[in-house]
Order: C-alpha cells, then structure tokens, then sequence
C-alpha cells in the first residue's frame, strides 16, 4: 500500500477504496467521474476481486493504484476489509476514506461538499451519496428513476439523519473506521448481507450522525432485468431486515423498525384499497364518491409531484398510476419474500449484474 501524497492546503488526505468485481466495462466512467471532482482525491486504490475480465487493466489505465484481493471469500465487505486493514494505519486521524462502487458516478462537487460537511461538525462519522438511475434500461429503468427521485426527496427532508450510507459513495472519517475495526477486528461486517446498511448501524451506534447532503449526487446503474432487480432488492430487503434482528431493538434501530412497520402497512392498505376498488366495479357502484374519489386524486397528484424535478419523462410515467401500482406490487413481493426468508432462515445469495465481460459471483 502506497504512502499518503503531502497533504493538500485542506490538510485532509482523501483516498477512494473502489471495489470492483468484473467492472472493466463500467470502471472507466466511475475514475473520470474523480478526475472531475472540484476537490480531486489524493490518492484512487481500486481493489479488483476476484475478477475474471480486465477490471485492473483498465483501472491502471486511468492512474489508479490496483490492488488485487487474496483469497477473499466475502464479496465486498471482505474485499474493503483486505484493504482497509493495511491502509488505516498509514493515514492520519483526521483523513478521509471515499468507499465508492466501480459501476457509480460522483457529481463534481461531491468530494468538495462531503469534505466540508465532516469538517465542520465533529458529531458526523459520514456523509452518503444521494443516488440516482442512470440512463437507459427502457420502461423498468424509468420506474427505478422514479424510485430513485422519490427517495432523493425523502432524503432532503432529513439530510442531517441519513437513514443509510449508501454503498455507492460514502466518504468517512479515518478515526471513525479505525475505532470500528478495533472493536470487532473488520471494518465491514462480512456476514452482513447489505454491509452499507449494516455500517450506518455501527457508526450510529457510536453516538454519531450520518448525514446525506443534497449535492453529493451519484449516479448509478438500473437494473436492466426484472429478474435482476427481484435479486437485488431481496438481498437490500433482507440484508435490512437480518440487520435490524442481529442490534435488536435500540434507540437506534427504533426509526428501522419503524420504516419497516409502515411498509408493511403499505402493503396490508394496497390491497385493501384494490379489494374495496374491484368490490364496488363488480356491484356496479362505481363512480364519484365524497371519500374515495378525492382520496385517489390527492394520491395521482403526490406521485406526479414527487417526481417532478425529474421531468415530463417522470411525470408522464407517474400520471396514470396503475403502472407504477405494477411495479410497487413487484417491490411489495420482494418485502413478502424476505419476511418469509428471514422467519425460515433459507440460504441468503449475493447477485452480481452480468453484462457481456462480466462472470455471476
């Protein structure tokens, strides 16, 4: 592992850990996306693990150290671990560490706010990215764009309380991730399915704040297939909920529960609105109603509203609802799913996206 550059007049030193399985294809983006930053990283370590393409080749390409894993058998986590372990006693306490993935993108200011945003309150352990769909992926990518910029808004209600450090670009203190590898010997939890989430649980539960500002943008690949999205978001679902049992139930993980109580909710009032829907056509009562006819217009209406930073493309698509209905029932079935998964303890299973240069983990 390379020693640190002299420090810049920030006095921060801020290196980017990129883990990259089979990322030859997407890798490049993700490095120019750095090279742009306003305030650029001081040193770009790309951990190629476990791959079978020319992710490292490429990284070396666009000036990054590569640092090939040995014998990792913990995906990601596993892979960071490696890494982090040779590279934190080498920086200073009051360093940076960017953890971003190989398929992501930074916005140009992302370093330079995040940066800023540690340094000027001591009680922020990180600062996550907000991120966003690329483009592309036809109908189901502009459903997961949707999603994206609804939870872009969430998050802007609450940027001083980011529920997640997301895995796509997090930047953390150097101090906070060393006290994290001396109290449990790794830095991310390799048995954890969803190691961001699990990480955000960790550092809160230090007494710190996560924190998500509204200009550390990044974006990020669709999934192209609904098979793919069905794998991904049961692994986001059930890593989330596999969390929650494994810290049981504190002043922390108080608000996750919460969340996960609400989806459920969400779930039960759907069907209940779609049985009550299908009751009154099949009785021949349907039409204008003092309750449920505004009701339902106040629900178009918060779907278009929602999304309409994103656009006429957002607001086309959110319009007629009953697409989108479609594609919350698909993300309902994922919540059902991991419930039953978890309550039966069935064999949880890592997705990798496969493009043409890319080999399933």
């Amino acid at each position: 592992m390379s020693e640190p550059r002299s420090p810049v007049m920030d006095g921060t030193h801020v290196t980017v850990v990129m883990p990259a399985h089979n990322e030859a294809d997407r890798i490049a983006a993700a490095l120019e996306s750095l090279h742009r930053q306003t305030r650029r990283p001081d040193s770009v370590i790309v951990v190629a693990d476990n791959c079978a393409d020319d992710t490292a080749g490429v990284a070396a390409a666009h000036r990054a150290e590569v640092v090939e894993t040995i014998g990792n058998t913990h995906k990601k986590a596993g892979a960071l671990n490696q890494v982090l372990g040779e590279l934190l006693p080498l920086r200073g306490a009051g360093d940076a560490i960017l953890v971003m993935d190989a398929d992501s993108m930074l916005a140009p200011r992302f370093i330079e706010v995040a940066l800023a945003t540690l340094s000027g309150d001591a009680q922020v352990g990180a600062v996550g990215g907000i991120f966003l769909g690329e483009p592309g992926g036809g109908l189901l990518g502009e459903l997961q764009r949707n999603e994206y910029a609804r939870y872009q808004r969430q998050i802007a209600r609450r940027a001083d309380d980011a529920l997640v450090l997301t895995g796509t670009a997090t930047l953390h203190r150097v101090a906070v991730l060393r006290r994290l590898l001396e109290q449990r010997g790794q830095v991310y939890d390799t048995h954890a399915l969803t190691e961001d989430n699990e990480i955000t649980l960790a550092i809160k539960s230090m007494g710190l704040r996560c924190v998500s500002p509204p200009e550390c943008i990044v974006v990020t690949e669709v999934m192209p297939t609904w098979r793919d999205l069905w794998r991904q978001r049961l692994r986001w679902q059930r890593g989330a909920l596999e969390n929650l049992r494994s810290y049981g139930l504190t002043r922390v993980t108080r608000p996750y529960a919460l969340q996960q109580a609400g989806m459920a909710f969400g779930v039960v009032a759907m069907w209940l609105y779609l049985a009550y829907t299908a009751h009154i056509i099949a009785i021949g009562a349907f039409g204008i109603h003092p309750l449920w006819t505004p009701l339902g217009l106040i629900f178009v209406a918060e779907r278009v509203v929602t999304v309409w930073h994103r656009g006429a493309r957002g607001r086309v698509l959110a319009a007629p609802v009953l697409i989108e209905w479609i594609y919350d029932l698909f993300l309902q079935g994922v919540l059902l799913r991991s419930a039953v998964d978890v309550v039966l303890r069935r064999p949880a299973a890592w997705h990798h996206v496969q493009t043409t240069t890319s080999v399933a983990r």
